[in-house]
């Protein structure tokens, strides 16, 4: 067991050679860190994972040559998340939970707790001591290749979620890495492209939920991104790294980067990414070089070194070896958290539930009945040990006098498409229901592969208009990445959005198809109507290497409420087959001020006839605050289980901060508003309660004024007209008076101070003598 004391860590370091150093902060292979055996310092073993562990028994256990190692990466991360063979060849199989876009509908932090639980136990039954996961960058675009790994467009869910994974990852023993830091949004020359973004959309959207999911749950690692930030790799990003993450959100664990991230490994070590993954020579030579030539300080290698060493001694003092996983549980958990979080978008006529008893003929058309699409592709790919069958798990469930068949539909495009259709349609004509599996042209999106439509795959729109005018009851089940363009939208009778469902998504869509399972999952990301909607739009993916991050902060609902543009289902969006009533809102204070938050509560009632769980969301919305901001922004939400008519008081916290904006001029966060409406909802577009709470705001900041400020600026400082008559009565010899009557001939121009000024008083009084006037101002 490797348990060195802190002193035991320093002392270890001092005894390193320089080489030894270079290996312990440059990994081992692919997937470990580097042993030192002389100083009986152990390997500790890492691989990918947010929903399901990737474990290659070549790339771990038999360990490959470089060469190998590296067709092996990249290999993977171009890999298909239905594929079979090639990599899963080499992987052991393990439990494909739902992806992050589906987990997120959930807004459920036991069951993301629960999965984190499931992931540890099977880390620690594979010998893996870190899981590279979760990743919560924002979902600011349905376009990004990498979308489907992401909880939501809202930072609140996304570092809430976030946190609960941690939580349950390593209260059972197994590290997280909490990625990628930061603003990973685009696949498209993802490791050049620079992602320029204001300070203040960094702050309030991009960093937040990283920054609430550090505060909950102190992940081991955080991983910095691809992408340079404002023009610097975010791995090497002083700023980033050390001023934000360690210094201003104390941030105490390791910084480790994405596989072959770092460009320059002396700058990147200077910045605190302490641990380059995967093993280069090249990189290593380079560190070994810069060392030698003291381009990097002693102590900047020394308290890396030391980071690393504290994060093996954790990972291998929670190590929990020799209890075998159980699958079948975790199988059934990935089937609970589908269920969980299945979207029902639409349910016209109350199409939804079908009755098994009913006698007809339930006609199931396309290849994702049979052979789901269960995740995204990439890295994060996972070999499932067991896949649930949509079309098996629904015929189980059909009585006697309900027939269930199916009619292939291929996602790729084929030339006698046209003829596919008419068939389908001819033998919908003779069915009682038809149910649509539509789905994304596979090769379309994934790591390394942004998408460039929300269209579904080749034909798939043209079948369900197709059906949709025979006249019968069409169902269409959606398998996504991200938003999709619904052109049939106002003619089917139902849609439910299964995103990426993992291995037990079959059941679970059985379930709720048949009301066994009430829907209860909600959209944690804006559907738009069309791709020409989607905030920032206009500037993606980014020209001569730079991506600007057009939008600032109006990312997902707050663009579509500013524009008041109507999306085709709004964040927050999910029916019911029951309904919920919101009843008495109430607030724990009268006024927000300074330092303080507000507790707010309310009962919700289902007032329908079946059990269900219902997803209460808690917006606060600024009146006439000190800078433009979001018409309203999610800041707290809960999960409840009701029975027919039942009834439950629920508590909804708002800190501090949940009221403030950042003030880049301050470099600050701010209140500063007349007042705020705490609205209760169950979407973003469906506000059930509202109470309007006044704000008692900071004192604002003073203007920072030059000799060259505009006249209205001067006088908005409190203190300047007071100083500048001051000055005129000593350095003119002038009265009070006088100098007040020289003051008013200035104000109302529109030119600079001085400039204005010098029209009235000549050379008598220097520029000179202003600045020194208004620096000093400016210092007190």
């Amino acid at each position: 067991m490797f348990q060195p004391s802190d002193p035991d860590i320093r002392a270890l370091v001092d005894q390193m050679t320089v080489a030894e150093k270079v290996d312990l902060l440059s990994g081992r292979g692919l997937w470990k860190t580097a042993s030192i055996d002389r100083l009986d310092v152990p390997s500790i073993v890492m691989t990918d994972g947010a929903y399901g562990v990737r474990y290659s028994t070549t790339q771990i256990d038999a360990g490959d040559n470089d060469e190998d190692s590296l067709r092996a990466f990249l290999d993977l991360v171009g890999q298909q998340g239905d594929g079979s063979g090639g990599m899963f060849g080499a992987t052991r199989p393990a439990t494909c939970f739902p992806n992050g876009n589906l987990l997120g509908c959930s807004w459920d932090i036991d069951l993301a707790y629960r999965m984190g639980s499931a992931l540890a136990a099977e880390c620690q039954d594979f010998g893996v001591h870190l899981l590279l996961g979760p990743g919560i960058n924002i979902r600011r675009t349905p376009l990004a290749g990498r979308a489907y790994e992401y909880y939501s467009e809202d930072p609140v869910i996304s570092g809430d979620m976030a946190a609960a994974v941690i939580c349950g990852l390593q209260d059972n023993g197994v590290g997280a890495s909490l990625k990628h830091f930061a603003c990973n949004n685009s696949e498209i020359e993802r490791t050049t492209t620079s992602s320029d973004v204001d300070e203040r959309a960094l702050r309030e959207i991009y960093l937040a939920g990283f920054e609430r999911a550090i505060e909950k749950s102190a992940p081991w690692t955080v991983m910095s991104a691809y992408n340079p930030l404002n023009g610097i790799q975010a791995a090497e990003h002083h700023w980033l790294l050390r001023t934000v993450l360690r210094g201003e959100w104390g941030y105490d664990g390791l910084v480790l980067s994405d596989w072959h991230a770092i460009k320059d490994r002396g700058a990147a070590l200077d910045a605190g990414t302490e641990l380059d993954m995967p093993e280069s020579k090249p990189r290593k030579a380079r560190l070994h070089a810069a060392i030698n030539a003291g381009d990097v300080a002693p102590e900047v290698i020394d308290a890396a070194c030391a980071k690393v060493l504290a994060f093996v001694r954790k990972c291998k003092s929670s190590e929990r070896r020799g209890t075998p996983a159980d699958f079948e549980a975790h199988h059934a958990l990935a089937r609970d958290i589908a269920a969980e979080s299945i979207v029902l978008l639409r349910n016209e006529g109350k199409a939804l539930p079908l009755d098994p008893g009913r006698p007809g003929e339930l006609l199931i058309v396309g290849d994702g009945a049979v052979t789901p699409v269960i995740q995204g592709s990439g890295s994060a790919t996972t070999n499932p040990y067991r896949v649930d069958s949509p079309f098996v798990q629904i015929a189980a469930r059909a009585g006697d006098s309900l027939k269930v068949r199916h009619l292939p539909f291929s996602p790729v495009a084929q030339p006698d498409v046209a003829a596919s259709i008419e068939a389908i349609v001819e033998a919908a004509e003779r069915a009682d229901l038809v149910m649509v599996f539509a789905e994304n042209e596979k090769s379309r999106h994934g790591e390394g592969n942004d998408r460039d439509t929300l269209k579904l795959a080749a034909g798939h729109n043209a079948l369900i208009t197709a059906l949709a005018a025979t006249g019968r009851k069409v169902v269409v089940v959606l398998s996504m990445p991200d938003a999709v363009e619904m052109p049939w939208i106002g003619d089917v009778d139902a849609v439910l959005a299964s995103f990426y469902a993992g291995q037990g998504g079959g059941e679970a869509l059985a379930r709720i198809l048949f009301g066994e399972q009430n829907p209860c999952g909600k959209l944690s990301a804006s559907i738009p109507v069309r791709m020409q909607d989607i905030p920032g739009w206009h500037t993606y993916p980014g020209e001569h290497g730079r991506h600007v991050y057009s939008e600032g902060i109006f990312v997902g609902y707050r663009f579509y409420d500013l524009k008041d543009i109507a999306p085709a289902f709004p964040f927050g969006h999910g029916l019911s087959y029951t309904t919920f009533a919101y009843e008495d809102l109430r607030l724990d204070t009268q006024e927000i001020t300074p330092g303080a938050g507000c507790i707010a509560t309310l009962t919700i009632r289902n007032t329908g006839t079946v059990a269900g769980k219902e997803i209460v969301q808690l917006y606060v919305r600024p009146i006439k605050s000190g800078l433009k901001r979001p018409v309203r922004e999610l800041k707290s939400f809960t999960k409840l289980h009701l029975a027919p008519g039942e009834a439950k008081r629920v508590t909804l916290d708002l800190a501090q901060r949940d009221f403030q904006y950042f003030d880049t001029s301050r470099s600050a966060w701010v209140l500063d508003a007349e007042a705020f409406v705490i609205e209760a909802a169950a979407s973003s577009r469906d506000i059930r309660l509202s109470i309007t709470l006044p704000c008692s705001s900071e004192a604002p900041a003073l203007p920072t004024i030059s000799a060259n400020s505009p006249t209205a600026l001067v006088f908005a400082h409190p203190n300047a007209e007071a100083a500048l008559v001051r000055f005129f009565v000593s350095r003119l010899s002038i009265s009070a008076a006088e100098a007040m009557a020289l003051l008013a001939k200035t104000k109302g121009s529109f030119l600079g101070f001085y400039d204005t000024l010098s029209w009235y008083v000549g050379d008598s009084v220097k520029e000179a003598d202003i600045a020194e006037v208004f620096s000093e101002l400016n210092q007190h």
